[in-house]
């Protein structure tokens, strides 16, 4: 069943039993893996038969072509893999901003509370010493003097327990916060934190210039030497691309995929600097680590185009997308600009 097939079909019947079906039978037919990801892109395909996204696969799929993984990616359907995903992961963001703000908030008390007693702690010794010391002073009075000092104290150990307790749990939150935005592999910002950059960059009314680079035959090096090699070669092409990119915000954007933000530079600049790392990742011996037995070439292609006034960053992507495919299909480890 043809992508436009599994479109017309859907359209035939509306119990969940039948969209569930032919949910299951499009990503059969079309080879896609059964991921939470295709799974969402299929329910919003065939549940609106009739919407762009169809007529989007329509077009791809008529006369018998399959989708790939990269169609599917590409056709730009944003959708998150768990009904109601969007509105939890904002709502867990929001809860992490609150509690941010809390920990920042009680932080601030803390410390401040510390720095009145101790005042308090200073003045208060001081009035103990010069009460023992005055001719005439009445002991009962200077007890109970000294067993204050002795519960302030008492006090200032524990706030400066609690603002050392408040500094680490807000330095733990900021990690956190952080780590929700960079790739474990790489340690370079990931898909969320590039989109999020690409918005304040527009938002602000810079210019920008966007890149998309993939490694070339990547499938073959896991296939070959297994995915732990794989992921060297993926680490050292990150390597690569934030060096010869620096300044510039470099991110992985999804499996052996990158994105690159180039801000402050023309299109045509951005392109050499990219093609700098591309000739850089193209000339090194690669060898596998255990028994130095060469790997082959690495290499990657990318596509360059600059974004236009009010263009969404998945408007931009596409069209660097776009001349990446163009790149490989004229033969791979190069860079295309529009």
């Amino acid at each position: 069943m043809s992508g436009a097939k599994a479109v017309r079909v859907a359209n035939g019947g509306n119990p969940a039993r039948r969209l569930y079906d032919h949910i299951g039978d499009f990503l059969f037919e079309q080879r896609l893996a059964p991921d939470p990801g295709n799974f969402a892109f299929a329910y919003h395909l065939l549940a609106d038969p009739n919407g762009s996204l169809a007529q989007a696969v329509r077009a791809l799929t008529e006369g018998g072509i399959r989708l790939t993984q990269r169609d599917v990616e590409s056709l730009g359907c944003d959708v998150k893999p768990v009904s109601g995903g969007a509105a939890v992961k904002e709502k867990a963001d929001g809860l992490v901003a609150q509690t941010q703000m809390q920990v920042d908030g009680f932080h601030d008390i803390v410390v401040a509370m510390r720095a009145e007693t101790e005042d308090f702690g200073r003045d208060l010794a001081a009035s103990a010493q010069a009460m023992t010391q005055a001719p005439g002073a009445i002991p009962e009075v200077a007890r109970i003097t000294t067993e204050m000092l002795e519960r302030v104290r008492s006090a200032e150990s524990r706030l400066e327990s609690a603002t050392r307790e408040a500094s680490e749990l807000r330095s733990k939150l900021e990690e956190a916060r952080d780590n929700a935005r960079r790739d474990p592999l790489t340690d370079l910002p990931n898909r969320r934190a590039f989109e999020e950059a690409y918005a304040a960059q527009a938002a602000s009314g810079a210019s920008m210039v966007l890149a998309v680079c993939d490694v070339d035959h990547f499938k073959s090096v896991n296939d070959r030497f297994g995915h732990a090699v794989g992921d060297r070669v993926l680490k050292t092409i990150a390597a690569a691309l934030t060096e010869a990119c620096s300044g510039h915000l470099v991110a992985r954007y999804g499996g052996e995929e990158f994105a690159i933000l180039f801000t402050g530079i023309e299109k045509d600049a951005a392109r050499v600097v990219l093609d700098t790392a591309r000739a850089t990742v193209a000339t090194r011996n690669y060898r596998m680590r255990e028994n130095d037995a060469p790997l082959g070439e690495i290499t990657f292609s990318a596509g360059v185009t600059s974004s236009r006034p009010e263009e969404i960053c998945s408007t931009v992507f596409q069209r660097a997308d776009r001349l990446l495919y163009a790149a490989k299909e004229e033969g791979r480890n190069r860079v295309r600009a529009d």
